[in-house]
């Protein structure tokens, strides 16, 4: 536990290719899905839902009926009004997420990351380079701050234009596309449910992809085949099989193996 606590999901934290537990990353992934499906949730409640609170209270006969001969009561109803400071907090903490795992320094101040790492202990890690990992999360990053600004689009248009120093964007209604939510919500549901549940990083991918086209020069898990779960024992006896192989290659170390076989034909022969 106390290797745990002190690694997290580094293998080493102080060697110059930094790799991670592929089982922790998955871990968190299923952690962090309940961000958003919570904003999933809102966005339903905010779309599909009535806009409307009515107090049955106030409700009073009007003695009369509409087309579908269903009596007409006069109530007193508000107009929801939908504020957003719970879900900005927690898009803030999943943006600090996606960026103190990037990191050795600031790995150490993720919660999820410390409760994956200990949920991770008894398993066998897979080691896997962060260098794919920090690329998807560096994804999820802009994906947040995407979000951010759909749930406080007057705060961003504020801010917009007091550095600008005029009015380029609108401070009375939200100048995003209006299914910009449910297009990043969905998104980030259905990459952290691949992540969690088939370990398929879909941002890895595109790393990959992008190092194939030679735009990043960067080692890449998916393009270099690195396999980091071989342990010092498996490579050892590699390389004793190789120099096995190169031993039977020399001429030197060919012939009595084949004067070796002939002579115990030969004996065979003359038993018989």
């Amino acid at each position: 536990m106390l290797i745990s606590l002190k690694n997290l999901w580094f293998r080493d934290t102080k060697e110059p290719s930094v790799h991670i537990n592929e089982v922790v990353v998955r871990i968190r992934a299923g952690i962090m899905l309940i961000i958003p499906l919570y904003m999933g949730l809102t966005l339903y409640d905010v779309l599909y839902t009535t806009t409307w609170v009515v107090d049955g209270n106030t409700a009073v006969d009007t003695y009369d009926t509409n087309w579908d001969e269903h009596v007409i009561y006069a109530v007193e109803a508000t107009k929801r009004t939908y504020e957003y400071s719970t879900q900005t907090l927690i898009l803030f903490y999943a943006l600090f997420e996606m960026l103190a795992g990037m990191f050795v320094s600031t790995a150490r101040f993720s919660p999820t990351i410390l409760i994956s790492s200990l949920l991770a202990k008894n398993t066998t890690p897979v080691w896997v380079p962060i260098t794919p990992k920090r690329f998807a999360w560096s994804i999820g990053a802009i994906l947040m701050s995407v979000c951010l600004v759909f749930f406080n689009p007057d705060t961003f248009a504020n801010w917009v234009n007091i550095v600008w120093g005029s009015e380029l964007l609108p401070t009375t209604e939200n100048f995003l596309p209006k299914g910009t939510g449910t297009f990043l919500a969905w998104t980030c549901l259905i990459f952290m449910w691949l992540e969690t549940v088939i370990g398929f990083c879909v941002g890895c991918k595109i790393h990959a992809l992008l190092v194939w086209l030679g735009f990043i020069k960067k080692e890449c898990h998916a393009c270099n085949n690195i396999n980091s779960t071989v342990n010092a024992q498996t490579l050892k006896a590699i390389l004793k099989a190789k120099e096995g192989l190169d031993d039977m290659s020399s001429p030197n170390k060919k012939m009595p193996v084949y004067q070796t076989a002939t002579n115990s034909i030969s004996l065979n022969k003359n038993s018989d």
